[in-house]
């Protein structure tokens, strides 16, 4: 039998130009808050990896009266403003990914479903392929690498890891939405009793994420 090749769309050009950019200038910002993380670490000054902690970091920067050299001191404070400017532009990036969020049909639907945010809209829209090719939201999972390896043989079922073998950019945003849900204040919310609630007590958050992305997907083929 004969494959049937299922071609990726074309990315627009205002999708092609700020959803990757925004990608590249979350990780350069990251890799300059643990660059400023090492140098107080190396300095006994210990912070945590959120970015919360920047204006802790900055205090203790700009305190002359601090046991740090000048020189990292001032080495520290030029990362700083490096991890500002990425802020205000990723800020910017991130107002127009949400603009676009409302000019796209398939966007617009998958924002109205509870919990999915228009970056998350946006990274379907222009990564996902169109989605009559496929026949069930279980083969859009499969093509995004959210289903489980399958080990099965002699009528017994032997599942295995996610393969995450799929489009690593719509996983990635689903499974850290997920992630967010099942978190300290997400879990609030989660009704007890209910099939969250139940997963939750007997598996790995990283399993449960995946299996709360899943659903989405339906809905989004």
């Amino acid at each position: 039998m004969i494959g049937v090749v299922k071609f990726r769309k074309m990315l627009s050009h205002e999708q092609f130009r700020v959803l990757p950019g925004r990608n590249r200038l979350l990780h350069q910002r990251a890799a300059d808050m643990n660059a400023v993380r090492a140098l107080l670490y190396e300095h006994g000054h210990v912070f945590p990896k959120r970015l919360r902690h920047l204006k802790r970091m900055m205090a203790l920067v700009e305190d002359e009266t601090v046991d740090c050299p000048a020189l990292i001191r001032e080495e520290c404070l030029d990362l700083l403003a490096r991890i500002a400017e990425k802020t205000r532009r990723i800020t910017g990036r991130t107002a127009k990914l949400k603009a676009l969020a409302t000019q796209s049909d398939r966007a617009r639907r998958f924002k109205a479903m509870p919990g999915v945010a228009p970056l998350t809209a946006v990274a379907v829209d222009a990564f996902g392929h169109d989605m009559v090719k496929f026949k069930t939201g279980r083969d859009f999972a499969a093509w995004l690498g959210l289903v489980p390896r399958q080990h099965s043989s002699g009528g017994k079922q032997r599942l295995g890891r996610m393969t995450k073998a799929g489009q690593a950019d719509i996983r990635r945003i689903l499974n850290k939405g997920a992630k967010s849900r099942l978190g300290w204040l997400g879990q609030r919310r989660i009704a007890p009793g209910s099939w969250l609630s139940r997963m939750s007590a007997r598996k790995p958050t990283m399993l449960v994420a995946f299996a709360l992305a899943n659903p989405a997907l339906a809905v989004a083929a």
